[in-house]
């Protein structure tokens, strides 16, 4: 176990891998409610390898600015946004070892048409650690009690730069669905429909001076 107790992160769109490997070993990862959303960010988009291709999947909000509430965000179902994620992930995964068994929960959580993005991944983010094995409790929390103790990982992890200009994770290669050359550091997707239960694993692998 970590010495730090708790970890402070962002909340993103079904997270990739490194998210994870940064957050593994605390006991408890904190959600601030109270930031402010950040366009063309990790918050409403995911990467997953699709037929020799990394595509991104974004999800499309109404209307936001640097002054609104991350959790007053709203998910913009204009777009037929959720359709083509749902597709883009069986086209990707269907074929994955354990696809059958996770998607269902996945499934669910795009079936309740949540309003807020903060939500949506709240949601989604509870049932990858669920499926992943991770003992972390999840707690949201506001700017005020923030904890001195706590590491602060928030603004870490940006889409605009490499995972590996950051010391957080060595990528441990597992097999994927396509392609000979393997891609490290997609959505989390990625890891728990190839590889199941021994996703931990190679979390622990992952992560730098383990």
């Amino acid at each position: 176990m970590n010495q730090k107790k708790a970890i402070i992160s962002n909340l993103f769109y079904l997270p990739p891998i490194e998210y994870f490997v940064a957050t593994l070993g605390f006991e408890e990862i904190q959600i601030d409610q109270t930031e402010r959303f950040q366009k063309q960010t990790l918050r409403n988009r995911a990467n997953i390898l699709l037929a020799n291709k990394i595509v991104v999947l974004s999800v499309p909000v109404v209307g936001s600015s640097k002054k609104q509430f991350y959790k007053d965000v709203k998910i913009d179902y204009n777009q037929k946004w959720k359709n083509v994620h749902l597709r883009g992930i069986q086209s990707a995964y269907g074929k994955a070892p354990f696809f059958e068994y996770f998607y269902p929960y996945f499934d669910q959580i795009y079936e309740k048409n949540l309003t807020f993005l903060f939500d949506l991944n709240h949601d989604l983010l509870t049932v990858c650690l669920k499926l992943l094995r991770v003992k972390a409790n999840l707690k949201l929390i506001r700017d005020c009690d923030l904890e001195q103790e706590s590491i602060d990982l928030r603004g870490v992890i940006r889409t605009k730069e490499e995972f590996t200009q950051r010391d957080i994770m060595t990528p441990y290669h597992y097999p994927q669905m396509f392609g000979l050359d393997f891609v490290p550091n997609l959505s989390i997707l990625d890891l728990l429909f190839c590889m199941g239960p021994e996703s931990l694993q190679v979390l622990l692998h992952s992560k730098k001076n383990h």
